[in-house]
């Protein structure tokens, strides 16, 4: 029981170390251009630390960040701007009143799929090697196409926003570094499947 607590008490400071590193560096980049570069590195990072890699994590997160300054902006700024007109726009009809229900429904679908989409954009970012314009389409491909998957994942999300949103505090102790984490290690074990399955069919 004491090595399973351990444990877990080690993976929780993973998780709000990748979150001091997430925040700082995207300070750094004065948040508009350091979001993306610093997204990216996070999930890079996360994904070798479920992988039992041992690096350091600083030197190694400003080496990704540096790498990907411009790949990421391209990546994550769309889907964060998107993210915030949508959010807007929801607060926005939200005020107005009860006749904007229908509105505000579909509002909230285009965010719940933009969610989903983005879920699975830095995971597969962080794994597979394509070119930047092919990220985006697979992302949307693995929203599609695993439903169950996507709805795993949402709600996690909604839990992790849900204990921010209760404590505030957490955003900046640990909040993105769990989810960056927590999402990571689910995708990467959908994608092991995904290729499990592929590779019983014969697909390459």
């Amino acid at each position: 029981m004491s090595m399973k607590v351990q444990a877990a008490c080690t993976e929780v400071a993973w998780a709000a170390r990748l979150n001091l590193l997430w925040l700082m560096f995207t300070l750094a980049g004065g948040v508009i251009l350091g979001i993306g570069p610093a997204t990216m590195a996070a999930y890079t990072l996360a994904r070798r630390h479920v992988h039992g890699e041992s690096f350091q994590a600083w030197t190694e997160f400003g080496t990704v960040y540096r790498r990907e300054f411009v790949r990421g902006s391209v990546l994550v700024l769309p889907m964060a701007v998107a993210a915030t007109v949508l959010v807007g726009n929801h607060l926005y009809l939200s005020a107005l009143g009860p006749g904007t229900g229908a509105l505000r429904v579909a509002t909230l679908v285009a965010l719940a799929a933009l969610v989903v989409v983005g879920s699975y954009l830095g995971p597969i970012y962080a794994h597979y090697d394509l070119p930047l314009r092919a990220y985006l389409p697979k992302a949307s491909l693995f929203a599609i196409t695993r439903p169950a998957a996507s709805v795993l994942q949402l709600f996690v999300l909604i839990g992790i926003a849900y204990a921010t949103s209760a404590m505030p505090v957490l955003a900046a102790v640990i909040s993105i570094g769990a989810w960056i984490y927590v999402n990571t290690w689910l995708c990467l074990r959908f994608f092991q499947e995904n290729e499990a399955r592929l590779h019983s069919k014969g697909i390459s």
